[in-house]
């Protein structure tokens, strides 16, 4: 039976957060398992993520028993191009995830990496700290390096600090400079540009600077939060110590 009214003593949560909170899957992609039928509560297949759970409930997810909770770590991934940060893709294109070290527990990604883009991507086994780290209210800003074909000018570059609106939907202020000053208004050229952004919507450099006539020819992120890229080689992954994660996220996630 389901708990619609469960003993004050313990303490209940939504299934779907209970689901993140195991590592398997973020708290959307958990309520779009349950609408799937992938999730039973007590020997009954749920078709509602409407539901809230205590200690004592048993869940399965694709009959097999939630993993036991585990202690929530992070991860840097220096992500290179032709992946997709998606566990599963339509296409059949290569995953983030399916390149992970063998003794690598199942992650999620914070926020995303389109498939031409490359950097710093974090990786955590904690669906509900992936969420609160993805939130703009922590204020995080996210660093790109761009390279851009076309005029770069002091007017894009305002227009950009201003935020604005792209077939209907709107994005908040962007800083950006140029790298090498003598490259302003040049024609025809590649430049370099410092993004920052706190954001960090759907492709949301890409089609901004498209907008404004610059064409993204590789886009590097060089930071996220607190945590950098640094010098962490292409491909690798490395896990960032408990003390540093204590230290930067310990009012973010009542388990640090």
């Amino acid at each position: 039976m389901l708990n619609t009214n469960p003993p004050k003593e313990m303490k209940a949560e939504r299934i779907a957060k209970v689901i993140a909170r195991a590592g398997l899957c973020s708290r959307r992609e958990a309520e779009r398992w349950i609408a799937r039928g992938r999730i039973r509560l007590n020997g009954k297949t749920l078709d509602t993520p409407a539901v809230t759970v205590i200690e004592t409930d048993t869940i399965f997810v694709d009959g097999q028993p939630l993993p036991g909770r585990e202690r929530p770590r992070l991860w840097r991934y220096h992500k290179p191009t032709g992946l997709v940060t998606s566990h599963r893709d339509e296409k059949g294109r290569p995953t983030v995830f399916a390149k992970m070290p063998a003794d690598m527990p199942r992650v999620v990604s914070i926020g995303r990496l389109d498939i031409n883009s490359e950097g710093l991507l974090l990786l955590t086994n904690d669906g509900e700290l992936a969420r609160a780290l993805e939130l703009p209210a922590t204020g995080w800003l996210r660093r790109y390096k761009g390279r851009v074909h076309g005029r770069v000018n002091s007017q894009i570059l305002e227009a950009l600090a201003k935020g604005l609106t792209v077939d209907g939907v709107h994005y908040g202020p962007i800083k950006a400079t140029l790298n090498n000053s003598r490259e302003a208004g040049k024609t025809g050229a590649n430049a370099w540009l410092t993004i920052s952004l706190a954001e960090g919507k759907n492709r949301e450099v890409r089609k901004v600077l498209a907008h404004l006539g610059l064409s993204v020819n590789r886009l590097i992120r060089t930071s996220y939060g607190p945590f950098q890229l640094g010098k962490l080689m292409c491909g690798r992954v490395e896990e960032i110590k408990g003390k540093v994660l204590r230290e930067q996220l310990g009012g973010l996630h009542r388990d640090l």
